[in-house]
């Protein structure tokens, strides 16, 4: 039977990203895309279903938890989430809540968006809970866990950011490591290691990620 899919952070860059590719593929009998708003119309389709998500509640792994492969896009930025401690709930504590809930129902390969430069041991904040964030999904013993470590992200954005229009000039010049990359290929080439479902850790670092190439 075809596997089934969830997309945590539905309505982000990567994930309204992965939603669409996913559902267009065709290996996936079902997308559910979990958003705390409407699902954009773009989105809709017959694989996709949107599902009403409250991340500070979890403990009791909810029915649309029973999934093979597992996509968290969740995050935020400072500016955003308005404190260190809002920011490290949604791109720390969400994203393992829900990778406890999907491990309790079986779920086999949880892949995960993190950033370039996740490092546990940091002293940048932001790159410090990326890494934390890496380190204590691994932890929890899923067979397969992909990691992807995007440099900074390209898109269609609800809200314009003023530091993603000075990065696209910037990483004109940049080395590879750091160039910009779509959120396009980030998708893919999670989809991608989610159809090899190979054992282990994997991270996909931005090299890679660029190298990624969405279909049509």
């Amino acid at each position: 039977m075809p596997p089934v899919a969830v997309v945590a952070g539905a309505t982000g860059l990567v994930g309204r990203e992965l939603v669409r590719q996913l559902a267009a593929d065709g290996a996936w009998r079902e997308v559910r895309a979990l958003v705390r708003r409407a699902l954009p119309p773009a989105l809709s389709g017959p694989a996709v279903v949107p599902v009403q998500v409250d991340y500070d509640h979890l403990d009791a792994p909810p029915p649309w938890a029973e999934a093979d492969h597992v996509f968290c896009a969740l995050g935020t930025t400072m500016r955003e989430a308005g404190s260190a401690e809002a920011f490290r709930r949604v791109d720390f504590e969400y994203p393992v809540r829900l990778a406890r809930a999907t491990w309790d129902r079986g779920a086999r390969h949880f892949l995960l968006v993190t950033a370039l430069g996740a490092d546990p041991d940091s002293r940048i904040f932001y790159n410090r809970v990326k890494g934390e964030v890496e380190a204590a999904i691994i932890k929890i013993g899923f067979p397969s866990v992909t990691i992807a470590r995007p440099s900074l992200l390209l898109g269609e954005r609800t809200q314009p950011r003023l530091g993603e229009q000075i990065g696209k000039v910037a990483g004109v010049l940049a080395p590879a490591r750091w160039k910009p990359v779509p959120a396009a290929r980030v998708a893919r080439a999670l989809i991608d290691a989610a159809k090899q479902d190979r054992p282990g850790v994997h991270v996909l670092e931005n090299r890679e990620l660029r190298a990624a190439m969405p279909r049509p």
